[in-house]
């Protein structure tokens, strides 16, 4: 334990086949169907990104998902949180790989959940329509239970990432949940009564002035999610008109963009902050995606070591950084290996953690 940094990794579990996407998109379909066919769009834009030690993998397999999990230990990572998606109504999507890793007892790595609680529009993924593919619903407190009781067994697992000995629970947009002090008092309700001493709830934002309205609906933290602040605030009138008007492609010099990821909340106990390897949407959105340009794993390192130096001083149970992420290809988003870097990002991760350790 010693001065190390809870470092937690979003992931992904897009990357295996289900029948609605084959409905969606067309048979087969997968995150790594946009990935492959990303092309660079601008002098010295790096796509399309090419995946290297554990390949073009299917989630299905244990043997992916197990050497995934060696490998995120190996370089100081703590857990995954893997999205999950529960549209209300006892309706889930992209639910096989994390219930398998449940199941199966394997990979015997630590893992927690955010609730990925919005709509799924077609744009998001690269159609010229923003037709809606499926809704986000809240239809009230008979699902509410429901979906608790869904997930009781991953809160009760042995290797479920708990904070001050809670379940980690974190909610993608907590604005959009309807009622969230109810949402809230329903679930830490039925916790105890299971046996557990509660849940810990994680709000993720990307506003610093909503953090305090959030934790007053009964939040117990913040993941704060500063990833566009440089392309609201680091962009002059005239590039963000380009972009509107023209749909020119947002670009932001990775660089230049960690200066505005970080801040004093990052020093409170209850906000924890993020870190971002890179960002590139145009393989989901095409010309009008946003990408942070000439991304290394140097610069990451400089960026985390940032972020280290803000959270060092808190209590090791909430001393936690949220990695944005660990395999978001099509978002450009991703610590795994590529072609370009290797094991870059991974080993940059890993010379802070030592860092702290000694």
């Amino acid at each position: 334990m010693g001065n190390n940094v809870r470092f937690i990794a979003l992931y992904l579990p897009q990357f295996h086949p289900t029948p609605e996407n084959d409905e969606w998109w067309g048979k087969g379909f997968t995150e790594w169907t946009n990935v492959g066919k990303a092309k660079p769009l601008f002098k010295d834009h790096y796509q399309p990104h090419v995946p290297a030690d554990l390949g073009y993998y299917d989630l299905r397999v244990p043997e992916t998902r197990q050497a995934q999990a060696d490998m995120a230990r190996k370089y100081g990572i703590e857990g995954f949180c893997y999205w999950h998606y529960w549209f209300g109504n006892n309706k889930r999507l992209l639910e096989r790989p994390f219930n398998e890793v449940l199941q199966s007892g394997k990979p015997d790595y630590p893992f927690c959940l955010a609730w990925a609680n919005t709509s799924w529009q077609g744009f998001d993924y690269g159609a010229k329509g923003r037709n809606m593919l499926i809704e986000q619903a809240y239809p009230g407190k008979e699902d509410n239970e429901i979906h608790f009781y869904e997930l009781l067994p991953a809160f009760l697992d042995k290797r479920y990432i708990t904070v001050d000995s809670k379940p980690f629970f974190m909610i993608f947009q907590p604005d959009q949940l309807p009622n969230q002090s109810a949402f809230i008092d329903q679930w830490q309700n039925l916790a105890i009564k299971n046996g557990l001493k509660g849940i810990f709830f994680i709000a993720q934002t990307n506003k610093e002035d909503s953090i305090n309205n959030l934790l007053a609906k009964k939040f117990d933290a913040i993941n704060l999610v500063r990833l566009f602040n440089c392309f609201e605030h680091g962009r002059s009138t005239i590039k963000k008109i380009k972009q509107k008007i023209i749909g020119e492609t947002r670009v932001f010099d990775y660089e230049k963009a960690i200066d505005y990821w970080i801040g004093s909340e990052d020093r409170d106990n209850n906000c924890f902050p993020s870190v971002f390897p890179n960002w590139d949407h145009t393989p989901r959105s095409g010309v009008k995606g946003s990408v942070l340009h000439n991304s290394t794993p140097a610069l990451f390192e400089k960026h985390v070591k940032q972020v280290v130096k803000e959270v060092i001083e808190k209590p090791y149970q909430h001393r936690i950084v949220i990695i944005k992420s660990w395999n978001e290809w099509a978002e450009g988003n991703y610590l795994e290996p590529d072609l370009k870097y290797g094991l870059g990002y991974l080993e940059a991760l890993n010379r802070i953690q030592n860092q702290l350790a000694k």
